[in-house]
């Protein structure tokens, strides 16, 4: 029999709806007390008048808290309580005892595991007080079994999202790896491409004079090897390299029969165009981002150290490192194909020339790499006479390279003078005004 209360009271702690509460008693009119006292405190209150109906009402539907007389026939009160925590353990358990039964209560709370017993005659406030206690533990440990659930339900769900977690990291990790692979690959492949592309421009200038076949590859492989034994960093180093295979793009508006023609024997238009080409190849390249620094080494190749270069008349360490590695490398080169001089110089000679240049020509410090570099040629002691146009004679041989007063290569070392070069000497001493120094082998 069920006897909702009257009104909507505050549940205890751990109750959303009103507690279950199971009166066991063989005595109609206990029950009906029970039923009365308990009305105003709104719960949902249950009756039996046996142990076995109890147990029927038990197995139909959950109940909060159960008080049971201990003094029933058939099965008495601490029987059944027994029972109930067998088998509905969360159920909570009160015991109704007369005074004489007190020792059998106290049997029953230790066997039947009972909360508290109850003496009769009961004072209502008391058993109100304790009926409160009670359905207070039971909602306590209901909230503490939810919560030990929704724990052990979260940590299994956190496991689970760490597992899933650690697969998809060591998924995306295994992702990211094959991108960067790819990104590597591509990137690869843009630098050769990149490459590729220098290396077609520096053969544009090769291909209108098979004489030049191969010059750029080598004064860049000349210039790329001194970079590295002077410790220079590699991207500058790369820079040096490039630059070395496109120090000659700006020749790429002469006219045929300039591109191999020694500077000695160029006319003075031919010199003013000859001088332009640093210029023009800088020009060419600045509009490039990745090339702006190779732009400004290919400006200042033909820089001095002594500063009586072109085109901006630069000197000492004013001059790009990477100009001034470059400046001999290509000198080098240029020796050895005759685009210096008439005379072509061999291997030996264009190390010596080179290894003489580190007074006023090039960097003493790129000197000194480059002779450990290659090896110093053996030199045997020149004999020289130093002196003006007018005193020399046809077949004398330059010990000495000839410049003009501004600094420009007029003839080489080795150059043998015949009639028309000693005129020409002559003839530029008179448009300067002033008598060149000459120096010949004695």
């Amino acid at each position: 029999m069920t006897e909702p209360g009257t009104f909507a009271p505050t549940y205890p702690p751990g109750f959303s709806v009103a507690p279950v509460i199971l009166l066991v008693d063989d005595e109609p009119n206990v029950l009906s007390a029970l039923r009365r006292l308990l009305r105003p405190s709104g719960y949902s209150v249950l009756t039996a008048e046996s142990g076995g109906a109890a147990l029927t009402l038990l197995e139909a539907q959950p109940v909060d808290l159960i008080i049971s007389d201990m003094r029933m026939p058939g099965m008495n009160g601490a029987e059944l309580l027994a029972l109930t925590r067998e088998r509905w353990p969360a159920t909570m358990r009160l015991l109704l005892t007369g005074y004489a039964e007190v020792s059998s209560a106290i049997a029953a709370i230790n066997e039947g595991g009972i909360y508290r017993y109850i003496a009769k005659p009961w004072d209502d406030t008391e058993l109100l007080k304790t009926l409160a206690q009670a359905l207070e533990l039971c909602g306590l440990q209901r909230e503490k079994n939810r919560l030990e659930a929704l724990t052990q339900a979260q940590n299994e769900s956190l496991r689970e999202l760490n597992a899933t977690l650690e697969d998809k990291v060591r998924i995306r990790t295994e992702e990211l790896q094959i991108a960067n692979q790819e990104i590597s690959l591509a990137m690869e492949k843009l630098k050769k491409t990149f490459f590729t592309s220098v290396q077609i421009l520096s053969n544009l200038i090769e291909m209108r004079a098979p004489a030049l076949a191969g010059h750029s590859r080598r004064v860049a492989d000349v210039a790329r090897h001194l970079a590295e034994k002077m410790k220079v960093p590699p991207a500058e180093t790369h820079e040096i390299l490039l630059a070395g295979l496109l120090h000659d793009i700006g020749k790429i508006g002469y006219p045929d029969p300039l591109l191999t023609k020694p500077i000695s024997h160029m006319s003075a238009d031919e010199i003013g165009v000859a001088r332009k080409h640093p210029l023009n190849g800088a020009a060419a390249l600045m509009s490039m981002p990745e090339l702006r620094g190779v732009a400004e080494i290919i400006r200042s190749h033909h820089e001095r150290w002594d500063g009586q270069g072109f085109p901006d008349g630069l000197a000492g360490d004013k001059i790009p490192l990477g100009a001034r590695i470059l400046a001999l490398a290509n000198d080098y080169d240029a020796a050895q194909l005759g685009t210096l001089s008439i005379k072509r110089m061999s291997v030996d000679e264009a190390k010596g020339w080179v290894l003489e240049g580190s007074r006023f020509r090039y960097d003493p410090a790129v000197v000194e790499a480059f002779g450990t570099l290659v090896g110093r040629a053996p030199r045997k002691p020149v004999l020289e006479k130093r002196m003006g146009g007018a005193q020399l004679e046809v077949g004398m041989v330059l010990s000495r390279d000839l410049y003009s007063p501004d600094g420009m290569l007029l003839l080489a070392t080795e150059y043998v003078l015949d009639e028309l070069l000693i005129r020409q000497i002559r003839d530029y001493e008179h448009s300067y005004g002033r008598p060149l120094v000459v120096c010949v082998r004695a």
